[in-house]
């Protein structure tokens, strides 16, 4: 457990990710999902996604982020 004014592990792995340009921007991010779920877990992970209002995919191995918080269509 983290004490207070420290960031965990967890914490600083979801600030890494999501301060990425392409967050900025509203382009995508991937990542491994069995990596994800050894760093932080599954569930904290789409609970960081869902709190920021954006799409989550899962393909294959891979978590795909969809940055921005307008509606999305998946074509085919």
């Amino acid at each position: 457990m983290a004490h207070s004014g420290t960031r965990s592990h967890a914490d600083l792995w979801i600030e890494t990710l999501f301060s990425a340009k392409a967050v900025g921007r509203g382009g995508i991010v991937r990542r491994n999902v069995t990596w994800v779920e050894n760093e932080i877990g599954r569930d904290r992970f789409i609970a960081e996604v869902r709190r920021r209002g954006f799409h989550l995919v899962e393909c294959g191995p891979q978590f795909i982020v969809i940055c921005h918080k307008q509606g999305l269509r998946v074509i085919c």
